[in-house]
């Protein structure tokens, strides 16, 4: 099997979508001799900043000298983002050899497992083969039911921020979907998590004392910001000085505080990480497509955020960093999202909008936006492919201007293909 073959059996075999439940994950674990035992982990759900909090955590992890893995969803560029050791995606013969292994014994199943299920599999026989001393594991989707909680007591369970997304499957209220999450939260482990409402840390406080675990919630009264530009951030968060975060936007403060809680949590479990150790590794953190500035000359921003507590946070980002530029928006969506409400916030800081349309099926056609978009009082143009998107963007916003992606994650990678040509 090469890589190809195995990526086209990742994706393409007839899997169910999402179907809660662990009973899969785990008989398939079984089959492969359960890597997962072999390995400690950082848990990490939520529902936003579980991956920039992840990819925090993995840096410094690293920069204390473990063998550190780390496994994200969704990817941004391409597929061998999801799983890495020490900031080295998996390879393709890893890959190849890994799928290899597990194929027979997934498809002698009587209930297959899902994509993600098995993509956790294959991630979990990676992270052994390499000999990893630590996972930062992000969650799939919600937190008691994902194929990542089949984990014994992680050495930390990390709650991000929460917010309402996958109401139908997770719960219609905050302290519906808190309860959900503070499944990961385990007897034998500590907990971590972003502040939030009285009522939803109150569930989370609940869920600890009943499994007699230390709960920590991140300070952010502790945060002063002393600098920001399209470089990074300069902050104080508590004892930490002068910490220095490529990560834009507000909310990555909120999240270096949660991962700097984390780190706490870790020492007094016995990881050695040195103050250095956590400078150095959240100086050099990368996590790609979160208002990712991509070039300088026109200035060209990708973000991946597409839920309304993301569209939040980019709007404070055009606020605090694109001040006075004319902006471009360069857009594609989903059909089956709720576009109406990602794009109406944003709205009164954008001169126009470029449309295209996403490499995916359930993609709504360029033309369909463009026309929704002028009917909610938007100037907005609708391009055949993404090339000329990216042309068209670039034109319109000039070299003083800057071009803003953000939308479908299925386009980015497209998109950043165009801008190198």
């Amino acid at each position: 099997m090469n890589v190809n073959e195995a990526l086209e059996y990742i994706h393409t075999v007839c899997w169910k979508g999402s179907v809660p439940g662990l009973s899969r994950t785990r008989e398939l674990l079984r089959r492969m001799g359960n890597p997962e035992k072999s390995l400690k982990f950082v848990h990490i759900g939520g529902t936003n900043g579980k991956g920039s909090t992840a990819a925090m955590t993995a840096s410094i992890l690293r920069k204390a000298g473990y063998t550190t893995g780390l496994y994200t969803s969704p990817y941004v560029y391409r597929f061998h983002e999801r799983m890495q050791v020490d900031g080295e995606q998996i390879s393709d013969r890893e890959l190849a050899d890994i799928t290899e292994f597990v194929r027979p014994l997934a498809d002698a199943m009587e209930d297959s497992p899902t994509e993600f299920e098995l993509v956790s599999c294959i991630a979990f026989e990676f992270f052994r083969r390499r000999g990893c001393q630590i996972v930062a594991l992000e969650v799939g989707l919600g937190g008691a039911l994902d194929s990542t909680n089949v984990i014994e007591a992680p050495e930390v369970a990390v709650i991000t921020n929460i917010g309402l997304d996958h109401t139908e499957l997770l719960g219609s209220t905050l302290e519906e979907i808190a309860a959900t999450k503070a499944g990961i939260i385990k007897t034998g482990g500590e907990a971590v998590i972003y502040r939030s409402s009285p009522s939803v840390e109150k569930v989370l406080e609940d869920v600890c004392r009943q499994k007699n675990v230390r709960l920590t919630k991140a300070d952010f009264d502790a945060i002063v910001l002393h600098s920001h530009d399209l470089d990074g951030q300069v902050f104080d968060c508590g004892p930490w000085k002068n910490i220095r975060l490529p990560l834009l936007g507000g909310h990555q403060l909120k999240n270096a505080a949660v991962v700097l809680s984390v780190v706490e949590a870790l020492r007094r479990r016995g990881w050695a990480i040195s103050d250095e150790n956590v400078y150095d590794g959240l100086r050099d953190v990368s996590w790609p497509g979160r208002f990712d500035v991509m070039s300088r000359d026109p200035l060209f921003i990708i973000d991946g955020g597409h839920n309304p507590q993301c569209i939040e946070a980019l709007v404070g980002n055009i606020r605090d960093y694109l001040v006075g530029r004319r902006v471009v928006v360069l857009t594609g969506v989903l059909a089956d999202k709720d576009y109406a409400d990602m794009f109406r916030p944003v709205m009164p800081y954008v001169e126009q909008f470029v449309c295209i349309t996403p490499p995916n099926p359930r993609k709504l056609e360029a033309k369909d936006l463009a026309a929704f978009l002028g009917r909610a009082g938007a100037k907005a143009t609708a391009c055949d492919t993404i090339p000329q998107g990216v042309a068209m963007a670039q034109t319109l916003a000039g070299r003083e201007g800057v071009v803003l992606c953000f939308g479908s994650l299925y386009s980015i990678g497209d998109i950043c293909d165009a801008l190198k040509k």
